[in-house]
C-alpha cells in the first residue's frame, strides 16, 4: 500500500493486540536487565578500580546514566507507543534510511548475537551442576564438531521462540511470574550473606593494591555496569502491545530501573560484606564464592540456580523485543513483507520470530565466530542509543503540540547528559578497539545495499510512519 507522505497514516488490516499491563511491562524491564551481569562483574570492577567505594560509585553513575536514558525513552514511548520502539523514533525524526540502518543492525547481528550469548551463558551456568556436566562434551564429530552445550542453546532458543509464537500474553505472564521468582532469589542471596557471621563491614574498606585504578580503571568499571544495566530499552520495542502506554511505559521504564538499581546495589553489598577486595577480584564468580563461604557447596549451587533462572528470563525478554523491530519495518514497506505477518490465531509476529531464531541458530552452530559479531554489536548499540536520545530534542522542536503523557524531568539537561556520555563511550570504543569499531561501522553501512534492494522490490514511497498504527 502506498500513500502520500502528507496523508494521515492508515490503520493496517491487522495489528498486534494491546494485552500487556503495567506489571508485565515492568517485568520485561526488570527481567531483561537482570541476567548474569550482577553475579559476575563485581570481580572485574574491583580489578579495575581497586576500591569498594569506587565500585559503588561506578554502580551509582551507571545506574543514573541508564535512568537518564530510560526517562528520555519514556517520553518518546509515551508519545509514540508503537511496535519497534527506537526504530519508530528514529524514523519520525531522521527518516527512512537512519531507521532502516538501525533495524538492519539489530536484525542482522545485535539481537541474534544477544540471544546466542544468553543461551550459551545459560548452558555454561548449568554446567556447574554435576547432572549437566555432559553439556561440555562433544555431541557430533566430523568436520564441524558440535558440543552438547551448543545443541542445548539452540533447543532453548527455539523453546522460548515457541513460547512467544503462542502470543505475547503468554510470554508476558511467563516474564512476570519468573521475574518475581528471580527477584526473590536475589533477595534471598543477599539476606543469607548479611545474616552470616562470616561477614564483616570492615571488608568495605579493603583495597586491591595492584588494580588498574585512576580514571581509566573507573571508566572500565563504568562500562561494566552499563553492560549489567543494558536491556532497559527493550520494553519500547513491544510498546504497541502495552495497554494504556501513556501511563504504563513511563512507570515500567523508570520504576523498573529503580528496582534493578536497588537489587544490584544490595547484591554487590552482600558480596563485599562476605569477601574482601582481593578475594572478589580473584573470583570469576564472586556471588558463588560468597555463598560458598556462607553455606558451603549448597550455597554455591543456590547461586548457580539463581543465575540460570535469571538468564532464562532475560532470554524471554530479548526474543520478545527483537522480533518487533523487523516487523515494524516491514509494516512500513521498509523490509521484506513476510516479516509483517501476524499469526491469525496467536496474534504474534510469527515470521519475524522464526527468522530471528534461525539467525541465532546459525551463530550458535558457528560458536567460535559469533562472539566477534557480538563485540561489533556493542558499538552499534551505543551509537543508536545516542541517536535515539537526540530525537527527543527534534520532536520538542518539530512537534511541540504533540500529546506527551510524560515529559522527561530535567529537560534538556538530563537527555543531553545521556547523549554526551553515550558519545564518550563511542569514542572510548573506537580508541580501545579501533578494528572492531570500524568493522561495526562497515556492518551498519552494509544495510544500504539491502535498503536499495527493498526499494526496488517495493517501489513508491513507504507509508508515513504506518508502523505507528500498531
Amino acid at each position: 500500500m502506498t500513500q502520500s507522505l502528507s496523508a494521515p497514516p492508515q490503520k493496517p488490516s491487522a495489528s498486534l493486540p494491546r494485552v500487556l499491563g503495567v506489571s508485565q511491562a515492568t517485568a520485561i524491564v526488570v527481567g531483561t536487565i537482570i541476567g548474569s551481569g550482577i553475579f559476575l562483574v563485581p570481580s572485574e570492577m574491583m580489578r579495575d578500580t581497586g576500591s569498594s567505594r569506587l565500585v559503588y560509585l561506578a554502580w551509582i553513575v551507571g545506574g543514573l546514566l541508564s535512568l537518564f536514558g530510560a526517562m528520555t525513552y519514556a517520553e518518546l514511548g509515551a508519545m509514540l507507543p508503537y511496535a519497534g520502539g527506537e526504530y519508530v523514533y528514529l524514523r519520525g525524526a531522521y527518516g527512512d534510511t537512519t531507521a532502516f540502518l538501525y533495524m538492519w543492525t539489530w536484525f542482522a547481528v545485535a539481537k541474534p548475537a544477544s540471544i546466542a550469548a544468553v543461551t550459551v551463558g545459560l548452558a555454561r551456568t548449568l554446567g556447574f551442576f554435576p547432572a549437566f556436566h555432559w553439556l561440555g562434551e562433544q555431541a557430533i564429530g566430523g568436520p564441524m564438531p558440535l558440543l552438547w552445550s551448543q545443541l542445548f542453546a539452540i533447543a532453548v532458543t527455539w523453546f522460548i521462540t515457541g513460547l512467544n509464537y503462542l502470543g505475547i500474553k503468554k510470554a508476558g505472564d511467563f516474564q512476570l511470574v519468573f521475574t518475581v521468582l528471580k527477584v526473590a532469589l536475589i533477595l534471598i542471596v543477599a539476606g543469607f550473606c548479611f545474616a552470616s557471621a562470616a561477614g564483616s563491614f570492615s571488608n568495605f574498606t579493603t583495597r586491591l593494591p595492584h588494580a588498574v585504578s585512576g580514571l581509566g580503571g573507573f571508566m572500565a568499571a563504568l562500562i561494566a555496569t552499563l553492560w549489567a544495566y543494558d536491556g532497559w530499552n527493550d520494553l519500547t520495542m513491544v510498546a504497541g502491545e502495552v495497554r494504556r502506554p501513556g501511563r504504563s511505559l513511563p512507570i515500567a521504564l523508570i520504576g523498573g530501573l529503580f528496582i534493578v538499581g536497588i537489587l544490584f546495589m544490595a547484591t554487590n553489598a552482600a558480596i563485599q560484606y562476605i569477601l574482601p577486595a582481593a578475594e572478589i577480584a580473584a573470583s570469576e564468580r564472586p556471588a558463588v564464592a560468597a555463598l560458598t563461604v556462607v553455606a558451603g557447596p549448597a550455597g554455591a549451587g543456590f547461586v548457580a540456580a539463581a543465575m540460570a533462572l535469571s538468564i532464562f528470563v532475560t532470554l524471554n525478554g530479548t526474543v520478545m523485543s527483537g522480533a518487533r523491530i523487523p516487523f515494524a519495518a516491514a509494516r512500513d514497506r521498509l523490509f521484506f513483507r513476510p516479516f509483517a505477518n501476524i499469526h491469525p490465531r496467536f496474534q504474534s509476529p510469527s515470521t519475524s520470530l522464526v527468522i530471528q531464531a534461525l539467525l541465532s541458530t546459525i551463530l550458535l552452530l558457528f560458536l567460535s565466530r559469533f562472539q566477534q559479531f557480538f563485540e561489533l554489536a556493542v558499538f552499534a548499540e551505543w551509537l543508536f542509543y545516542m541517536l535515539t536520545a537526540t530525537t527527543v530534542f527534534v520532536y520538542r522542536r518539530t512537534r511541540p503540540d504533540a500529546s506527551r503523557p510524560y515529559r522527561v524531568w530535567g529537560y534538556p539537561f538530563l537527555p543531553a547528559i545521556f547523549v554526551l556520555c553515550a558519545a564518550a563511550i563511542l569514542v572510548s570504543s573506537y580508541a580501545s578497539n579501533l578494528k572492531g569499531s570500524l568493522m561495526g561501522t562497515a556492518l551498519i553501512l552494509l544495510g544500504l545495499p539491502v535498503l536499495a534492494l527493498i526499494r526496488k522490490l517495493y517501489p513508491g514511497p513507504s507509508a508515513e510512519l504506518e508502523g505507528m498504527a500498531n
